[in-house]
């Protein structure tokens, strides 16, 4: 039988009632947050491959322009990220214990900031070279669309916003999708490789707007991620990878588009 997580609470014991009530708060959870995102992903992707122009030829933007006025957009920009990171707030309160560390149960404690941020680093470097293949791969066999990573015009607030947005997929991603949906199925009584595994294609799942290569190259990471998370019992060393990774495509993003536009170039959508 696999081993369950210290805190976890195992509710094959408590009656029919209980673990009903444990997959709704689940569903709604999701249904907030990256639930909805897969939802969305997946009618995008039937809408892109069901239209005359071919995958490869379609554009998905990241991180658009909200307003023609610079302070609106900001505003705009900032709300965004703010209302995005409630369903974390969420599962904060939902998992918070009264004993410190009082997120124990998401995986996160704050006991070793610098062994995590540093296996974050490496984590990032592991992931993001190889990630860069894969969307390069998916492009050239026609199964990605061109990412648009970064449509924000220059000024002084675009660097602090796409750090920001990179901050807020990290901290939601891992935080929801890793700390929280890890903790819940283990309550309902799962064993561990079921649970990597459903967490890895959710993953995939909201990102397959993009295309089918970004689905699989997320899958990979999700179960890489997953795996170590059972590992180690730690989500901030994953946060800090993600937000890493996204920080530098955001940001690079112009640079990047400019150095080689034949991949990164914005064909029509």
């Amino acid at each position: 039988m696999t081993r369950l997580a210290a805190g976890s609470y195992p509710l094959a014991d408590r009656g029919d009632a209980s673990r009903a009530r444990l997959w709704a708060e689940i569903l709604i959870v999701l249904g907030l947050s990256l639930g909805a995102s897969a939802a969305y992903s997946v009618v995008a992707i039937i809408n892109r491959t069901t239209r005359d122009q071919a995958l490869s030829d379609q554009t998905a933007t990241l991180n658009p322009s909200l307003s023609d006025r610079p302070v609106f957009d900001l505003i705009y920009q900032l709300m965004g990220i703010f209302f995005d990171l409630v369903p974390v707030a969420l599962v904060a309160f939902l998992l918070w214990r009264v004993a410190r560390p009082h997120l124990s149960r998401l995986g996160i404690d704050g006991t070793r900031p610098v062994r995590d941020g540093l296996h974050g680093v490496v984590l990032a470097l592991v992931i993001g070279i190889p990630g860069i293949g894969v969307y390069l791969a998916g492009r050239e066999l026609g199964l990605t669309v061109n990412v648009v990573a970064n449509a924000l015009s220059e000024h002084w607030w675009t660097v602090p916003v796409l750090v920001l947005s990179a901050l807020r997929a990290g901290v939601t991603e891992e935080v929801i999708v890793i700390g929280y949906l890890f903790a819940r199925l283990r309550d309902l009584g799962w064993r561990t490789w079921p649970i990597i595994l459903v967490s890895a294609v959710l993953r995939g799942s909201y990102h397959l707007y993009q295309g089918f290569g970004a689905f699989v190259g997320n899958v990979a990471m999700g179960i890489l991620f997953g795996w170590l998370y059972t590992r180690t019992g730690r989500v901030l060393p994953l946060v800090i990878a993600h937000i890493l990774i996204d920080s530098a495509i955001f940001v690079g993003y112009p640079w990047a588009a400019a150095t080689f536009p034949g991949l990164f170039g914005a064909p029509a959508s």
